[in-house]
């Protein structure tokens, strides 16, 4: 998850919540202005909405690529099997 800066300036920030005992329930973001104590610190390692968006399209890309080369070498796998 990533600090992303938003078109206002605020920032979106992933805050997960625990339980008591210290396991992850589950992960959000929260939404933070210049005001929060954190603003500062967070703001030089956020990225935009559009940058965000451009590194989710090349993981895509980057995925199928790697699927296809699986699924190939599946193929080629079980063409070699005896019983295939």
């Amino acid at each position: 998850m990533y600090v992303v800066r938003l078109p206002n300036g605020d920032l979106r920030v992933p805050q997960s919540a625990l339980s008591a005992d210290g396991r992850v329930l589950g992960d959000a973001y929260v939404e933070i202005g210049p005001d929060d104590p954190e603003y500062e610190r967070l703001l030089p390692q956020s990225i935009t909405e559009d940058e965000l968006a451009e590194r989710q399209r090349r993981w895509q890309e980057d995925d199928q690529a790697l699927r296809e080369q699986f699924l190939a070498w599946k193929a080629e796998q079980e063409e070699a099997r005896p019983d295939g």
